[in-house]
């Protein structure tokens, strides 16, 4: 399977350039000024304008101007003072930096003026790991859908590692990673940039759910609306894939690692055959619908 395919969707590089300017023009009127994207890529500047809209937005409710000012004169949230390095921009801001919300109860990171940069390290682990994901077929994914890369706590193989997304920073994940272990952290990046791409490719296409029907999921153990079934089939197709792929390159207790989890994975996938074909029945895009069943077919078979 030709996964460049399935990621490419025009649909949502539009959808990405038109939000992002929309984003800069609000910012603008609200500095009194003209704000334009950063000379980034599309999907790059995507996810920072996100980060530009939610803290200029905080700024603006407690009307702090001087953090409203910085914002507009830093579409890119501060990401070049940042970074040197291509690819993911990795930050550690620690538990503490982490907020919540009235609209958000999940927790989650702004860039701001008070970024710092990441110990060399971890921008490192990050690129590596989106290096081993592309080797193997999802360089488009996680290059476009995960930009921006939050890393909590290091754990050691084997402990129970929390990684997510929310829906109002796309292209920003967040991760507890294994240090040293490019490889666990790329299974990570895939799973929670699907997540981001999925989040995207509805949007950019009108895509309706209909989530008065729910189903069973393995990996949430409870039933679930069609939206989040969809999203957790999609997303642990796209690790098992990934996972297949990267095993052969590995030894050692990643090795035995990753085998367990492949296997747990593929009964997972199994168990939901049925009601995964029914709920795709929800997806009112048809070109969606097909990606969304291929990888899964795919998957299927490991």
């Amino acid at each position: 399977m030709d996964l460049s395919t399935v990621f490419h969707l025009p649909a949502i590089h539009d959808h990405h350039q038109a939000k992002t300017e929309r984003i800069h023009q609000a910012i603008g009127r609200g500095a009194g000024r003209t704000v334009t994207a950063p000379a980034q890529p599309t999907a790059a500047a995507y996810a920072l304008a996100h980060h530009v809209l939610e803290g200029a937005e905080h700024a603006a409710r407690t009307s702090d101007q001087d953090t409203f000012a910085w914002y507009a004169e830093h579409p890119d949230a501060g990401a070049a003072q940042l970074t040197e390095a291509a690819g993911q921009l990795t930050v550690e801001p620690g538990e503490d930096g982490l907020l919540t919300s009235a609209i958000s109860d999940t927790p989650y990171y702004v860039l701001g003026p008070t970024t710092r940069p990441a110990p060399p390290h971890l921008p490192k682990l990050t690129l590596e790991a989106a290096g081993i994901a592309a080797d193997h077929g999802f360089g488009a994914l996680v290059d476009a859908h995960a930009p921006v890369v939050v890393l909590l706590d290091g754990k050691p193989l084997g402990s129970p590692l929390r990684s997510w997304t929310i829906s109002r920073m796309p292209g920003t994940v967040v991760l507890d990673y294994v240090p040293d272990n490019p490889v666990m952290v790329g299974r990570d990046l895939v799973h929670e940039a699907g997540h981001n791409w999925l989040n995207d490719a509805l949007t950019a296409t009108r895509c309706e759910i209909d989530n008065t029907q729910t189903f069973y999921s393995p990996w949430k153990r409870t039933h679930r609306p069609a939206y989040g079934f969809i999203h957790g089939a999609w997303s642990f197709s796209l690790v098992s894939l990934y996972v297949a792929a990267v095993l052969p390159t590995t030894t050692g207790d990643t090795r035995t690692f990753l085998t367990a989890y492949l296997d747990r994975q593929r009964n997972q996938l199994r168990t939901v055959h049925s009601d995964h074909e029914t709920a795709l029945k929800t997806v009112t895009d048809s070109t969606l619908r097909a990606k969304l069943r291929t990888v899964y077919r795919h998957a299927l078979a490991l």
